[in-house]
């Protein structure tokens, strides 16, 4: 087992990933930039390194600083996190050239998960089902006309190395497919450096489920169920919930058995989630995220598994001990991403926090780095803290969601707490009717409702 593990991030996951260290035994070291040198994690770390100014490529992704760090420290692992450096396949490589470990997949699983195209090939020759689309890249208009024609309008331009919605164009017609590749590439061009851009065929109404995936690199992988992500804004997630209410019981074992094979057949090592849009019966692969998910937490509360303490004991080269009916799915979660966002603008509401309650008793969980006083800082995420609660029922939990998000305090600043006490009183939430869509639409329809 690792002696002592540099944090490589900030925020909640930080903070989450210090709780696992100190219950594992393991020392502590939190890096920070000068902007968060008051954030929970450093307080709380055994050793604290300030490694650049606010700015996270001077800081969070300034590799050479995060090296000195664990030199100083004599840390022999790190553990990246979500976000920053924690899908860089050259990040790994370096470090496995210093002797120090990444807490996370190879480096090969990363690269390759890591660029979209090459990623739909490789989830393909595993057995994975994919959205229909184009083989690779578009070179040109006519090859995309040609593509378009054959998988049928409309259909979706997507970045080969995108994320986050960025570089990502519907075309309806064949008369919009131009202007979309246009748009596309110079998006993709200006966010990722890269503008290859590939086509799939665009689905009206999908959910996105996404497949949790453990696996210790020596061809033992499980999966852990599905997650229900379809609550979204702008690509971005908002709410998600394990189980999915649109998934059955046979649906969960077949396409967990398809994606936990596949990772027994890549040899996958650590955590991983396997994304797909759901539509009328059938899963459609989307990309696989090489790292543990901000929306982890729904999947522990089901589960009673703690994923970073498994991330962390197979990163270790501990066998995984679990095996697929050791996994045992009990209740419902949800998940409410709580940001500092205004809420009706949704602009990012950065500031200092004048009083702060969260809400507590049975089923109720809080990840946050936010205390009373604390200052929002405004260059990063506007991530406040993600409320989770868990029931023995979906409707079980819907009630006692109304009754944390009711108890739930954050002054000072503005936060999205009061969409989340109108969307759970949603009849279509309630019902577990939406998609991805759905979201967009209802903020567009009802405005008036953004403030709750």
């Amino acid at each position: 087992m690792f002696k002592k593990i540099l944090i490589a991030n900030r925020g909640e996951i930080a903070l989450r990933i210090l709780r696992a260290c100190k219950e594992l035994g393991i020392a502590t070291v939190a890096v920070h930039s000068t902007a968060d040198a008051d954030a929970m994690h450093v307080r709380l770390a055994d050793e604290s390194v300030c490694i650049g100014p606010p700015p996270a490529r001077e800081s969070y992704l300034n590799v050479p600083s995060l090296l000195a760090a664990c030199e100083i420290t004599g840390a022999d692992a790190v553990h990246p996190g979500y976000g920053f450096l924690a899908e860089n396949a050259r990040f790994a490589e370096i470090l496995k050239d210093h002797n120090i470990h990444f807490i996370g997949p190879k480096a090969e699983h990363i690269r390759i998960m890591g660029d979209k195209i090459e990623a739909k090939k490789t989830a393909q020759r595993l057995g994975i089902p994919v959205v229909p689309g184009s083989d690779g890249g578009i070179t040109s208009d006519e090859e995309a006309q040609r593509v378009a024609a054959e998988i049928g309008f409309p259909v979706l331009v997507k970045a080969a190395a995108g994320g986050g919605g960025r570089g990502m164009k519907v075309a309806m017609t064949a008369d919009d497919l131009s202007q979309a590749l246009s748009t596309a590439r110079s998006e993709a061009k200006a966010a990722f450096g890269d503008d290859a851009v590939y086509l799939e065929k665009y689905l009206a109404k999908p959910r996105h489920i996404e497949v949790q995936v453990l696996g210790d690199g020596r061809g033992h992988a499980i999966h852990l169920g599905e997650r229900d992500c379809s609550l979204q804004r702008r690509h971005q997630k908002v709410w998600e919930e394990a189980p999915s209410p649109v998934i059955t019981p046979a649906q969960r074992a077949e396409i967990g058995e398809t994606v936990a094979k596949a990772m027994r057949d890549m040899n996958y090592l650590g955590v991983g989630t396997v994304e797909f849009l759901y539509e009328d019966g059938n899963f459609y692969f989307i990309e696989m995220n090489t790292r543990i998910q901000v929306e982890h937490p729904v999947t522990e509360m089901v589960t009673g598994i703690d994923l970073i303490n498994e991330q962390i004991r197979v990163a270790a080269g501990e066998p995984l001990n679990l095996r697929q009916e050791d996994v045992v799915f009990e209740g419902h979660a949800i998940e409410c991403r709580v940001n500092a966002e205004h809420p009706t603008t949704f602009r990012p509401s950065p500031g200092r926090i004048t009083h702060y309650h969260v809400p507590g008793g049975l089923g109720i969980r809080v990840d946050s780095n936010a205390y009373q006083g604390y200052s929002i800082p405004p260059h990063y995420d506007s991530l406040v803290g993600k409320l989770i609660v868990h029931g023995k029922t979906r409707d079980e939990c819907l009630m006692r969601l109304r009754r944390a998000l009711d108890e739930f305090v954050v002054d000072g600043i503005d936060t999205t707490l009061p969409l989340f006490r109108t969307l759970v009183r949603t009849k279509a939430i309630a019902e577990g009717q939406y998609d991805i869509h759905w979201l967009e639409h209802f903020l567009a329809e009802h405005p008036e409702k953004k403030a709750g």
